[in-house]
């Protein structure tokens, strides 16, 4: 007898698109034991505890597609492998990774199931399940279960996984708007976008076009300054000091207050504002110089701080700051204010999500407070308002308001420095006139700004930030991809590889190989093993070197895996065999081998083309699932396909009469004789369709028929897999013959 209890037999990680969606998904192998004959419905109170636990759970909408359709099917009757997908993609939800992809099949074992659920993060969903898991038992077994608790582990987890905010919008962007990948390099914030040579990266607010030059510029206050009053920027007077009296005799030489803060000082530490005495000067230069390897005094501009993000040389969004008040109530400190009036405020947090620090009485608020006559723990009497706080606060959006001269002076200020991307932190009474009337300064230009302020404000509309740095790396017309021919099937799928590798070498493009020979560059090899698993094919895209990629995928890669790209110009497929079926990922039938190698016709973008195998009717079947173009290729050109595809003006590859013919609709183009392709002298039909198969995808790159036909003329045939991987037997037509519009199917 099975125990009453789910167990998680096997975790797999498809780290790429799979027979299941696009995006990574954990696909869980899970036994439901004896709860296999007891259904939802028939565990009393189980529906009320888990809709009680987890409300969210209306929000699902399964397969009856509307809001509640899961709490239906929950009430109605559903098994435990059903429940347990639900419920960790709440889970995760509530961790703050919502939306995902679900999906729990039996399989041929009474019992067993296969749960998939989407993968945002491993570290998270892993145990996501796993709670999810406890949490149904508990429901069932009528036991208590810290919700909250499973849920607050869960989101520290999701904090230390995700993205910060900053990197996460630009990806986003990228991702959704654009349709450009995006490769993670590390467990920061480092991440590609694109692929191979045509990619981009980012680290938080800094991209590749950062230049390291400009990043020390802004980070030396002093001389940032002076390069911005070169070009009429206007900035306020000052100079760099040595010591406590240095700083008194600058502040009499710009005048009364003044700012002290750190030349080389970041996020307002150690920066004092509005200092009317010697006393209130030398305190700030102590402090000042423990923040930095300088300090700097300069004239205090009278008005609020602004935070104007310059992208591109434009600006992309303005946020204003507020002085931070309490107000007296003749009863509490103002330490105790503070946390009352000001903590208190839901916007302030320590994490990234919260658009307002909290405040704390640090040295700069002691000499404002001191100011002011007060110390932390006066009782300021009822009515009376006390400055906390000058800076750190900007989060109101003030996007709309800026003037045009001023949003002008704020793209010179970063053009100055040499930052692509910069946030210019001025100060101005009203942001909505030009600076130099109202005595307004441009005070710091900065690397790397942070981007909350201006996606989640205090106050005012969110700005699309994400999006104008996106558009900044890929100006229209770029898509970040490069040539990507994915390959799958049992037939000559490496003799394929290699020969498409070969053609587009020729073509003048620098290529990435991985099959099942090795992992190429060019005619180089890196590896000598099978390398049709998803680390060598990614290692191509991650590759700056390497203009066109070339990926051979078993049935197992993708079942195990999951292909190492997100979409592809050019998809093959060859067959579709039991030789292909994985029993121990239970893939036992043809109908199942069918859904996992059509994932390569699925992941085929909209201008790219589906390459399928005419003879092999469930190959051909894949065709009315593929996003771009089909071409059919077979040796035999009078198949059903073949007929009814150019017939409604499609393309083929096929042979007649001892001739390679490449047609399209009623018209057809003369390739080559067989017999001038070394590899296939004598050679039978399944000798033939690799050779055809490659013809095919070089042709839906836009390669040239001449560069194509030299490209099969001059290979040798190799015993292992019919075509040897790019040995002439006479010279090549040189690259420079015919530019090929190589990347003709790419978005």
């Amino acid at each position: 007898m099975k125990k009453r209890y789910i167990d998680i037999l096997q975790l797999t990680h498809l780290r790429g698109p799979s027979m299941w969606t696009y995006p990574p998904v954990i696909e869980a192998l899970v036994d439901i034991g004896e709860l296999e004959d007891f259904p939802s419905n028939t565990l009393p109170g189980f529906y009320e505890r888990l809709s009680t636990w987890l409300p969210g759970l209306i929000e699902h909408r399964c397969s009856y597609g509307v809001r509640g359709g899961f709490l239906r099917r929950l009430r109605e009757g559903t098994w435990a492998g059903h429940v347990l997908e639900h419920v960790t993609l709440e889970l995760q939800n509530q961790a703050g990774m919502p939306g995902g992809f679900g999906k729990a099949r039996e399989t041929s074992e009474r019992g067993v199931y296969k749960v998939v659920v989407t993968a945002w993060h491993e570290k998270v969903t892993v145990p996501a399940l796993y709670s999810a898991r406890d949490l149904i038992m508990a429901a069932i077994e009528d036991r208590a279960f810290d919700v909250p608790g499973a849920i607050d582990t869960l989101k520290d987890l999701a904090d230390d996984a995700c993205l910060g905010p900053s990197t996460g919008c630009i990806v986003e962007a990228a991702q959704e708007a654009l349709k450009i990948p995006a490769i993670r390099l590390n467990d920061g914030n480092l991440v590609q976008l694109g692929y191979g040579s045509r990619q981009k990266r980012i680290w938080t607010a800094e991209t590749e076009l950062t230049s390291a030059i400009a990043e020390g510029i802004s980070r030396d206050k002093d001389l940032t300054k002076q390069l911005l009053q070169t070009v009429g920027v206007p900035v306020p007077e000052g100079r760099l000091v040595t010591d406590a009296d240095d700083a008194w005799a600058a502040a009499e030489e710009v005048g009364l207050p003044v700012v002290v803060k750190p030349y080389d000082g970041n996020h307002g530490r150690g920066v004092f504002t509005n200092l009317r005495t010697r006393e209130q000067v030398a305190r700030a230069w102590e402090v000042a110089a423990g923040e930095g390897s300088g300090v700097i005094v300069e004239r205090f501009v009278l008005g609020n701080e602004h935070r104007l993000l310059v992208v591109g040389g434009k600006l992309a969004a303005a946020a204003r700051g507020e002085l931070a008040w309490v107000t007296g109530d003749g009863a509490n400190t103002i330490r105790s204010l503070i946390e009352l009036q000001l903590n208190s405020d839901p916007r302030r947090g320590r994490t990234e999500d919260a658009p307002l620090n909290p405040v704390r009485i640090d040295s700069a608020a002691r000499i404002e407070l001191a100011n002011q006559g007060f110390e932390p723990d006066s009782i300021p009497p009822a009515g009376s308002r006390v400055l906390i706080q000058r800076n750190g606060n900007v989060a109101i959006d003030c996007t709309d308001e800026v003037h045009p001269s001023v949003a002008a002076a704020a793209a010179l200020a970063a053009r100055t420095v040499g930052l692509d991307i910069a946030g210019v932190d001025l100060v101005a009474e009203d942001i909505s006139r030009p600076l130099q009337e109202q005595g307004g300064a441009i005070v710091e230009v900065n690397a790397g700004p942070g981007l909350l302020m201006h996606l989640k404000p205090a106050e005012g509309k969110p700005r699309p930030v994400g999006r104008a740095i996106a558009d900044h790396l890929f100006p229209e017309g770029e898509s970040g991809r490069i040539p990507v021919v994915g390959i799958t099937g049992r037939r000559g799928t490496t003799a394929i590889a290699h020969l498409v590798e070969r053609m587009l070498r020729l073509s003048g493009q620098r290529t990435g190989l991985a099959c099942a020979d090795g992992l190429y560059l060019a005619e180089r090899q890196l590896e000598q093993r099978d390398c049709t698993d998803f680390e060598s094919g990614r290692r191509l895209l991650v590759n700056r070197a390497v203009d066109a990629a070339v990926i051979e995928n078993t049935a197992r890669t993708i079942a195990e895996e999951g292909l190492a790209y997100d979409r592809c110009a050019v998809g093959v497929v060859t067959s579709v065999e039991l030789a292909d079926a994985l029993p121990g990922r239970d893939i036992l039938e043809l109908d199942q081998v069918y859904s996992l190698l059509r994932t390569q016709v699925d992941v085929v973008l909209t201008d790219g083309a589906s390459v399928l195998n005419a003879a092999d009717p469930m190959v051909a079947r894949m065709a009315s699932l593929s996003d771009g173009e089909v071409i059919f290729y077979a040796a035999n050109p009078t198949l059903p396909a073949i007929d009814g595809h150019r017939a409604r003006g499609g393309r083929s590859v096929h042979t007649r009469d001892g001739l390679i013919v490449l047609a399209t609709g009623g018209e057809e183009i003369i390739l080559t004789r067989l017999a001038s392709v070394p590899s296939l002298e004598g050679a039978d039909e399944p000798a033939v369709e690799p050779v055809l198969a490659a013809v095919a995808a070089a042709w839906a790159l836009g390669l040239s028929t001449e560069l194509i036909r030299s490209a099969i003329e001059t290979i040798e045939p190799a015993p292992a897999t019919g075509v040897a991987p790019a040995v002439p037997v006479r010279a090549a037509v040189p690259a420079a013959a015919e530019p090929a519009p190589a990347d003709r199917a790419l978005a």
